[in-house]
């Protein structure tokens, strides 16, 4: 454990790991405000998982950003506590090669490197249209492990043309849906709600990565309401 995780407030060495990672489309469709505003909305969410982590001594939370347009790759070289993270504003480019980025997912969060002792890890993935490699295989890649399974999946459908079909796939219950996000209001509401709602609901969870429980019970809280306004994508 690095040291910065050993000088946690209160003097204490949080004893599980939550991990929380962003999965983003930096495809050519997501050039111009739609890739202006994920950066904007997630520099400000990091700093509200930051003070809200203080409230949760029992847990640290780590953090990557892996981005997929042309093949995909992490951004931060390893999970990093959120205390120091800092978010590298993403480019666009080329096509969006989403199951490669759920199969790079996967290997993460094998054991090891995760802990068997932690939260269920939350993963947030951004999308504004519709894979362009074999989801399918991508998606059964991170459905085999355990931790895959167990997590917490959150999509954000960026602009009104995202395809929906796969992020439902990939939230894998039907009562829960994408958020749709068609403007810079509606971005930033969807980003806040799914680094803290959503984190904290994982921060209550049990440490299930070797257990035979599932999440499908989890009880997410409402999402926000997302108005689209006079300024639609």
């Amino acid at each position: 454990m690095s040291e910065e995780l050993k000088k946690r407030p209160g003097g204490s060495i949080p004893s599980r790991p939550l991990h929380f990672i962003w999965i983003v489309d930096c495809s050519g469709s997501m050039s111009g405000e739609r890739i202006h505003a994920l950066n904007y909305a997630v520099r400000e969410a990091i700093t509200v998982i930051r003070e809200a982590a203080k409230d949760h001594p029992e847990c640290y939370v780590l953090m990557s950003t892996i981005k997929f347009s042309n093949g995909a790759e992490w951004v931060s070289a390893q999970p990093t506590s959120v205390d120091s993270y800092k978010w590298t504003d993403l480019r666009t480019d080329g096509v969006a090669d989403m199951g490669k980025a759920l199969e790079m997912v996967a290997e993460q969060l094998k054991m090891p490197p995760m802990d068997a002792r932690g939260l269920p890890p939350v993963l947030v993935l951004f999308s504004s249209i519709g894979p362009t490699d074999d989801f399918t295989a991508g998606l059964k890649a991170l459905m085999d492990q355990p931790w895959g399974q167990k997590a917490i999946r959150v999509a954000i459908a960026i602009g009104g043309n995202a395809d929906l079909i796969p992020l439902q796939k990939f939230i894998g219950h039907a009562e829960r849906k994408p958020l749709q996000a068609n403007n810079l209001d509606a971005v930033v509401k969807a980003i806040k709600w799914s680094s803290t709602v959503v984190r904290k609901t994982s921060a209550s969870r049990p440490s299930s990565g070797s257990s035979s429980s599932s999440v499908s019970d989890v009880p997410i809280p409402d999402p926000p309401v997302l108005d689209d306004g006079d300024d639609v994508w």
